[in-house]
């Protein structure tokens, strides 16, 4: 790349900058504009149905101001506007936004669009910086000032006219604010209040947009509290900032807008917008949870909204992406695998040292930066097994998709086996064949006669054999079976067994013949040993049998 034809954007002379020390201790007001930016922005814009379902989808959410259109760009969003306010398909307290211009025949038309609404605002804009004053307009700063300053008063003519009964707000965006020299913002802005004359009960909402994403975040949070700083009249004003994700910081540089001074947040579910996006409403509302700030939308069932936005959009949700992707409540690296569950294993102590539930205790588990209840998933898929996986992952799954609760040296050695299996096979190996595979290494098959399979003695005289009861539910099977281990030593090495059966001695029984079987015993041996269970029964290996109770 030629790095000389480009520059950094120039600092705002701010001196003694407060937003550094802030901290976010409650939400900002929202505004979804996913059915005009996030719309506008679609090879295929959404039809009317998708629209709705959109509509009723952030409604049900949570979302009090939503920007429904651009009423003059198009007769589809024109007709739609008209639909909501005909059909009485706004809730009483929420308030429609409509986009439009500073020109003459475009307000009159957006603010029919809006007759017989209860309430909504008229969101006019115009573009300040000097790229469009100079490249795009021809115009000086007087007269771009003065384009926004007539915009305001068509507004109010024709709202006057058209509008009697509408609860009405105004809000009013200097476009590529970010580009734009702020004392230049700021004096545009003061023009079109004095055309409106917020005052107590009837606010203005300047709204600053990072038209596209050029500075680090901190600049951004720099021009926001400049602008705190110096607007008159500010206790009625309502200060908007719309941030897009160009640098891919747009969520950054809208937290510390808020620091800043910021009052409000426009933005698209999952960050859908022009080139890379708006800034994603889903990932700042679920920030401010992990930080123990209600947001004041529902995200309880996150998948439904991820499903429903990728429906009326047709873009997919990155599997990546913050909060809502598919993979990032998962874990393929044994290490986090291992921290996860040790994580919920303390939980689940504390919950019964306490006598609560899981689900009430503060949230301290590795690598997950919420409970993935709370978004409406479950910790099953939480940890997934691949080559990357460890011993921690394998007893996780094993534990919450089978109910077995294994030693952890038959983890260490079930590992190695899963390992050879996933390099063998590659990808993701899931849990009915995690299961697949253990039945296969660890246990025997019944028989038809419904007993463990027969012909493979008791061999325990050559080693011991010490047997894990599993107290957990040995859900693999059927919901009455118990699990026992045999870790069957002979000869230096390690074999290890299992049995899965209706009653512990079954099992132990079961999980002992296993053992012996993976050992390979001697063809001169297995008569005596056969004999010797005849005389033992069911009592597994003699002497030589220790049992320990195992969790």
């Amino acid at each position: 790349m030629k790095i000389r034809r480009y520059s950094g954007s120039a600092r705002v002379p701010l001196e003694r900058r407060a937003w550094p020390d802030a901290v976010i201790e409650r939400a900002p007001r929202w505004l979804s504009t996913d059915l005009r930016d996030g719309n506008q922005s679609l090879a295929e814009p959404m039809t009317p149905a998708r629209k709705l379902m959109m509509f009723d989808l952030l409604v049900g959410m949570g979302y009090k101001e939503i920007e429904v259109g651009f009423p003059a760009a198009s007769r589809d969003d024109h007709d739609f506007v008209r639909m909501l306010v005909e059909r009485d398909l706004i809730p009483d307290d929420v308030r429609v936004s409509v986009l439009v211009q500073a020109r003459d025949e475009l307000i009159e038309r957006t603010v029919a669009s809006l007759e017989g609404a209860r309430r909504a605002t008229i969101h006019l804009y115009a573009a300040t910086s000097p790229q469009f004053r100079d490249l795009v307009f021809g115009m000086s700063r007087d007269a771009c000032k003065d384009l926004a300053v007539q915009g305001a008063r068509l507004v109010m003519k024709y709202a006057e006219r058209t509008l009697d009964g509408c609860d009405l707000g105004f809000q009013f965006s200097p476009e590529h604010f970010n580009d734009t020299e702020p004392d230049f913002s700021l004096e545009v802005c003061e023009a079109v209040m004095d055309v409106w004359q917020p005052e107590a009960g009837r606010e203005i909402i300047l709204n600053f947009p990072a038209t596209v994403e050029r500075a680090t975040p901190n600049v951004f949070a720099d021009q926001i509290e400049w602008m705190h700083r110096n607007l008159s009249r500010r206790e009625h004003v309502c200060l908007s900032v719309h941030p897009h994700n160009d640098r891919g910081t747009g969520v950054a540089a809208a937290e510390l807008a808020v620091m800043a001074g910021a009052d409000r947040i426009e933005g698209c579910l999952f960050g859908n917008g022009e080139r890379a996006g708006n800034v994603c409403l889903v990932t700042l509302g679920l920030n401010l949870s992990t930080q123990g700030v209600d947001p004041g939308i529902d995200f309880s069932d996150l998948d439904r909204v991820r499903r429903t936005v990728e429906h009326c959009t047709g873009m997919p949700v990155h599997p990546r992406h913050p909060y809502g992707g598919d993979l990032v409540y998962t874990a393929f690296s044994g290490s986090h695998q291992d921290a996860i569950r040790k994580g919920f294993d303390a939980a689940e102590r504390e919950a019964e040292r306490t006598g609560t539930g899981p689900a009430d205790q503060p949230w301290r588990v590795p690598y997950l930066p919420l409970d993935p209840r709370d978004v409406g998933r479950t910790h099953e898929a939480v940890v997934r097994i691949n080559s990357q996986s460890g011993k921690g992952g394998l007893a996780y799954v094993m534990s919450t998709r089978h109910g077995l609760t294994l030693p952890r040296d038959l983890q260490i050695d079930f590992a190695r086996r899963i390992q050879a299996v996933a390099d063998a096979e590659g990808g993701e190996i899931p849990p009915d064949r995690v299961m697949e595979v253990f039945r296969r290494e660890y246990v025997l098959d019944r028989v038809p006669d419904g007993t463990t399979g027969r012909g493979v003695p008791v061999a325990a005289a050559r080693g011991t054999v010490t047997l894990h009861v599993d107290t957990g539910h040995a859900g693999a099977a059927r919901r009455d079976d118990v699990a026992v281990y045999a870790e069957y030593r002979v000869d230096g090495a390690c074999h290890w067994g299992a049995g899965i059966e209706r009653d512990v001695q079954a099992a132990a029984l079961a999980a002992v013949r296993a053992a012996v079987r993976r050992a390979g015993p001697d063809p001169a041996r297995a008569r005596g040993d056969a004999e010797e269970k005849g005389r033992h029964g069911r009592r597994g290996a003699g002497r030589a049998l220790r049992v320990k109770a195992g969790r």
